[in-house]
């Protein structure tokens, strides 16, 4: 199974906004610029998708678990953080649950 994403940016990298779609259309020309990923502007970065995504995985794997173990969650409420972490070459990405 393959699943895909794409993202388009125009323009220059603080200046500049993209978008980014998936296959299956749960994110449709979603924008996002250097705002929404640096600074507090509303709207989604790449780091806010790896952390739902790291969710969702989360979740998902914990409820196969504990169904092999012979439970039924009623719910699993999980978050996420991804932080970026500005270093002398560029930024790094940290994530935590």
């Amino acid at each position: 199974m393959i699943r895909k994403a794409k993202a388009v940016w125009r323009g220059t990298g603080r200046d500049g906004g993209g978008t980014v779609s998936t296959d299956s259309g749960a994110l449709t020309e979603t924008p996002y610029s250097f705002r929404t990923r640096f600074e507090n502007e509303k709207g989604t970065n790449p780091e806010e998708l790896i952390a739902a995504a790291h969710a969702g995985c989360f979740t998902m794997t914990l409820a196969f678990v504990l169904q092999g173990a012979g439970y039924t969650p009623a719910e699993l409420d999980v978050e996420a953080a991804v932080t970026s972490i500005r270093r002398a070459r560029g930024f790094v990405s940290v994530g935590r649950l």
